[in-house]
C-alpha cells in the first residue's frame, strides 16, 4: 500500500470491473421454500501430489439455497479415505453448528433434524458407532465432536453415494 506499482493498479481495476459485472448476483431465498438446514461434505484422499494432503469441503443449504461453502486442503495427512472424509464431515458439522447459533440469535427456530450427506460409508458408520476402535485412534477428536452431536440429535449423518458425478 505504501508503494503501489502499475501491476497493483491493473489488479484493482480488474477487481472493480468484476464487481460491476456481478452486482446483480446474490443468494435468493424464496418465500415459502423449506427452511430446513442440510449439508453435503466430501474429500479426496491424498489428492495433492506434492504433500499427499487431502482436499475437503462442505456445502450448506437453507432450504434450496446454498448459504455456506468451503473447499480447501486439509491441514493433516489422512491415513485413509475414511479419515479424510471424516475430517471434512467435522468441518461441515462445525459450520452447521455455527449457522444454527446465528439463526438462533436471529430468533429462528426449527424442530427439523439437520442432515449432513457424506459419500463415505466408513465416515458415516463412525458418526453413529458408540464404540471407539483402536485403528481409528488418530481421528479421536473429530470422532467425539461429531459423535456427541449425533448422540444429542443435533445432526444426522446420512450416506449419499454418487455414481461418477460431483455436486
Amino acid at each position: 500500500m505504501h508503494s503501489p506499482t502499475d501491476d497493483h493498479w491493473s489488479l484493482v481495476k480488474r477487481i472493480v470491473g468484476y464487481l460491476q459485472g456481478t452486482a446483480s448476483y446474490g443468494l435468493h431465498i424464496t418465500r415459502g421454500s423449506s427452511l430446513s438446514l442440510h449439508g453435503f461434505t466430501d474429500a479426496d484422499w491424498a489428492g495433492s501430489l506434492d504433500d499427499r494432503k487431502s482436499t475437503g469441503g462442505y456445502l450448506v443449504y437453507l432450504g434450496l439455497t446454498p448459504i455456506s461453502w468451503k473447499s480447501g486442503k486439509q491441514h493433516i495427512v489422512a491415513r485413509s479415505s475414511t479419515e479424510a472424509e471424516y475430517k471434512a464431515l467435522a468441518n461441515g458439522t462445525a459450520e452447521i453448528l455455527w449457522i444454527w447459533a446465528l439463526l438462533s440469535d436471529l430468533h429462528f427456530s426449527s424442530d427439523l433434524m439437520t442432515i449432513i450427506w457424506c459419500d463415505n460409508l466408513g465416515a458415516t458408520y463412525l458418526s453413529v458407532n458408540p464404540i471407539f476402535h483402536a485403528r481409528t485412534k488418530h481421528v479421536e477428536v473429530d470422532y467425539h465432536f461429531i459423535r456427541d452431536r449425533v448422540a444429542k440429535k443435533e445432526i444426522e449423518v446420512s450416506v449419499h453415494l454418487l455414481s461418477g458425478s460431483t455436486w
